[in-house]
């Protein structure tokens, strides 16, 4: 009974007589797809297919086979090496040579102090408030003549991201970030900055942060 089915079904299915979606095969419930005829996909009046794959040309073939050949590849190589082999050298011979630094650099920190030898801090605490690492830590106390200065100033410069906020809060220019950039450490504990510490930073880049700020004093 199975093999009359398969054959009733491959005879309609020569003679074009196939009900498409609701003709189902005898052993699944899936539609058979239904197909034309072998003779009407090539009739006459149906356009032929055109080979619409473009030809490689003779000269890019003969181009592609000299640069395979001759290596021509390889050898522009060569010449741009050599051009810049010829032309004038970019970098430095550090440490023995520095570039430039822009004065908005923002390196190792400093108290300032000013030119009579009084600190410019007066613990106004601004630079610890607005420190989004919360890296400065600050103290006070006042003094006989009734002014106000730091009795401890840490900076932990393990926390420090360098934005310059505590630099452009400051009203007195007091705590700066200076030029120095070369303060590598072998231990962490010696990146714990106090008072002592940044008061020596200052005194010694004193000229150079002196300068830097009168560069930038019409933009702040």
């Amino acid at each position: 009974l199975l093999s009359k089915s398969i054959s009733h079904m491959l005879a309609l299915s020569r003679s074009g007589r196939l009900l498409g979606a609701r003709a189902l095969h005898p052993l699944s419930c899936r539609p058979l797809i239904a197909t034309p005829p072998l003779e009407a996909s090539f009739s006459s009046n149906s356009p032929v297919p055109q080979d619409n794959t473009k030809k490689t040309s003779v000269s890019t073939i003969m181009d592609n086979a000299s640069g395979v050949f001759f290596l021509t590849e390889m050898m522009r190589a060569l010449w741009l090496t050599g051009e810049v082999f010829m032309q004038p050298k970019v970098t430095i011979n550090y440490p023995y040579e520095k570039g430039y630094l822009s004065p908005r650099f923002r390196g190792e920190h400093a108290l300032r102090r000013y030119p009579s030898g009084d600190e410019r801090c007066i613990a106004c605490k601004l630079c610890e408030a607005v420190c989004p690492a919360q890296a400065i830590t600050i103290d006070t106390e006042e003094r006989a003549d009734g002014a106000r200065r730091t009795t401890r100033y840490d900076i932990d410069m393990t926390k420090c991201i360098y934005c310059g906020y505590c630099q452009e809060a400051c009203p007195v220019d007091a705590i700066v970030e200076g030029p120095n950039f070369e303060y590598a450490t072998e231990s962490r504990e010696e990146l714990l900055y106090d008072k002592e510490k940044l008061l020596a930073n200052g005194d010694r880049w004193e000229k150079a942060i002196a300068k830097n700020l009168a560069t930038e004093h019409l933009y702040r």
